[in-house]
């Protein structure tokens, strides 16, 4: 219901919201793995962020897709820094396709080229929202946000979105 494009401060930088398209998904917590799977086996070779809330959760989310044969690497605090920077390069250069994080990554880490920003888990804070899917469409790119709103997480989305400003549609995936 928002005709105007809509930018928002998110500390430091201005994410152009209305530039990336953001999909919902009303899901439940069980079919969210089988959901992200999907979603990450059906992009080919693009690069995929994922999101979690919790260090303990992104781990865990990782070493499932890696049970499941999906490469993917894992950035939380408790990373070093020196395999936090090799992570990233591998991301950058596409060596890895997939990284799941958690917002350690959404601030302040400049990439270019991420196809599409999945919240596994939505987050607690509003303006961490904007932060992470402006990983996505990049330097006036276009790009994908694709949330997923679960019994817990869909509590968070009014707040997200009196912050940005508009409507997310909720589809059922």
């Amino acid at each position: 219901w928002c005709n105007d494009p809509v930018s928002v401060e998110a500390g430091e930088e201005t994410v152009d919201v209305e530039k990336i398209e953001q999909r919902v998904y009303l899901t439940t917590e069980r079919e969210k793995y089988t959901l992200l799977y999907n979603l990450v086996t059906k992009s080919e070779d693009r690069r995929i962020l994922v999101f979690a809330n919790m260090k303990s959760e992104a781990s865990k989310l990782a070493k499932r897709l890696k049970e499941n044969g999906l490469h993917c690497q894992v950035l939380t605090g408790d990373v070093p820094q020196h395999k936090r920077l090799s992570r990233l390069e591998e991301f950058r250069s596409g060596k890895t396709r997939l990284l799941v994080a958690t917002d350690v990554a959404g601030r302040g880490i400049h990439i270019e080229g991420i196809a599409c920003v999945v919240n596994y888990t939505l987050p607690y804070e509003p303006e961490d929202y904007v932060h992470r899917i402006g990983r996505t469409g990049r330097a006036g790119a276009e790009g994908i946000a694709v949330s997923f709103a679960c019994e817990k997480g869909s509590f968070y989305l009014p707040a997200i979105e009196d912050y940005i400003g508009f409507a997310l549609s909720c589809i059922p995936p």
